[in-house]
């Protein structure tokens, strides 16, 4: 709750915000919770902000771009 809020106070001064899960170890054999995770976030801010990336990899973390609504990139 804690990062959504202050997402959401990013979001409402036009920032862009990025959602990121880092894999320690062998978390990263479990993708498929970060990537529900990541779609928790993206659904629970869908009323401030519309995904702009869509969750991927890259090393060993998961990471998705949000973006206002009301602006275009």
């Amino acid at each position: 709750m804690v990062k959504t809020t202050q997402a959401r106070a990013f979001l409402a001064e036009g920032d862009k915000v990025r959602v990121r899960v880092r894999f320690r170890g062998r978390e990263i054999t479990h993708q498929d919770i970060a990537q529900k995770l990541l779609d928790k976030v993206a659904e629970d801010m869908s009323d401030v902000a519309m995904v702009e990336q869509k969750p991927l990899m890259e090393g060993n973390t998961m990471l998705m771009v949000l973006a206002p609504l009301g602006k275009s990139s």
